[in-house]
């Protein structure tokens, strides 16, 4: 690492930035990331992060918040690590919980602008998987892992076969790569034992068993929130994408909203900044208002934190190792075949409808891309544009 450890205040600063202009979802928040953290700050080096991504692909939750609270343990320990995650996440949370009231008395479900920001996304997705993918997939052998990966998402869309797709590009990339791994990293700057670990897992465990007896017997809507919440943050692979749909089945069926409340939703938290995840504070904030959106948004995210604590120890020494090095290079490679289909489904597929989207998406991929114009201005264009183009 090419400076000393920062201060609290430059960690939230960072990553504040990060949440207000990381549009695109989880492909798009990596490459941001890449920039901020290890382009323009010199945080850490680009192994270190190819292997926290993987890392975090392993693990529950969602993943780009992941690589970023990751990040701010790095740097500040427990308390960098949550700093990071609120300058990440706030901006998105109070947007949600404004939509949601605002949804209460306005229905914005058609509005041009939600479809608008979709092309948006589309644009910033393709051009961050394109830098990751010169980043994680440099040869033939790594490249044919992400399109066979991509292949098999394609066909079999689910968070279950996205962890046998991860599994085994592990385990072959154990066998493809150990021998050109390179194993002289930075060592991980961590500030909490494998102690701590340990006791962060066994919390974790305690919770999944005690929240739903707690829920029942006390019948009271912020513990039930709570442990749905903190039930989903704790089971759900595959990230952002994938626990849309499952919390859809969560609080549909049992009557919290119904679907086009949650549709509604569903629009805008594709279109704002930061972690997919946040579509918990709208969902909390049409159960029980603020009160709900609080709950549900600490529940949905603190598996994470628990799971990072028992795992962030363990990596930094397993790292070193050339087999473990080729695993995490073959999980690398599979990621951006998995990212690759998920940009077809469903962030194509949700967004690119018409002609008229096409178009715009390629104009805003070009901004983007060969004429190096900032994210924030390019969601202005996109916004603008697409308000007159799709009303």
């Amino acid at each position: 690492m090419k400076e000393k450890k920062g201060s609290l205040l430059e960690i939230l600063k960072a990553s504040t930035k990060l949440g207000l202009t990381s549009f695109g979802g989880p492909v798009a928040h990596l490459a941001y990331f890449k920039d901020e953290y290890i382009d323009r700050r010199k945080w850490l080096d680009e192994k270190t992060y190819a292997d926290i991504i993987a890392l975090c692909q392993f693990l529950p939750g969602p993943a780009s918040s992941q690589v970023g609270i990751s990040i701010g343990m790095l740097r500040g320990g427990l308390l960098g690590g949550i700093i990071s995650w609120l300058g990440f996440t706030l901006p998105s949370v109070l947007v949600l919980i404004l939509f949601a009231l605002l949804y209460q008395s306005f229905d914005l479900a058609d509005a041009p602008f939600i479809f608008s920001l979709k092309v948006v996304a589309a644009a910033v997705v393709l051009h961050a998987l394109i830098g990751l993918g010169k980043k994680l997939t440099p040869d033939r052998e790594r490249i044919t892992l992400a399109m066979i990966a991509a292949f098999i998402m394609l066909l079999f869309p689910s968070a279950w076969m996205q962890l046998a797709v991860i599994g085994a590009a592990g385990i072959g990339g154990k066998f493809l790569f150990e021998k050109i791994a390179n194993t002289d990293a930075e060592p991980f700057p961590i500030t909490f034992s494998k102690k701590a670990g340990a006791v962060s897992l066994a919390i974790l465990g305690s919770l999944l068993v005690v929240l739903p007896i707690l829920a029942r017997q006390t019948d009271h809507i912020l513990m039930q929130i709570f442990d749905t919440f903190f039930r989903v943050g704790s089971l759900v692979f595959g990230g952002g994408h994938v626990v849309l749909p499952m919390l859809e089945r969560e609080v549909v069926p049992s009557g919290w909203l119904n679907a086009d409340q949650f549709l509604a939703g569903y629009g805008m938290a594709q279109a704002v900044p930061g972690p997919l995840f946040t579509f918990s504070s709208y969902l909390g904030t049409m159960i029980e208002g603020l009160s709900g959106a609080l709950v549900a948004t600490i529940a949905i995210f603190l598996p994470s934190f628990l799971f990072l604590v028992a795992a962030l120890p363990f990596l930094s020494e397993l790292r070193s190792r050339p087999g473990f090095q080729g695993v995490l290079m073959g999980v690398n490679a599979s990621v951006v075949g998995i990212l690759l289909a998920a940009f077809y489904d469903p962030v194509i597929t949700s967004a690119i409808t018409s002609n008229a989207a096409f178009g715009l998406a390629a104009i805003l991929f070009a901004l983007l891309h060969f004429f190096k114009v900032p994210a924030w201005a390019v969601v202005l264009i996109g916004v603008a544009t697409g308000s007159f183009l799709f009303a």
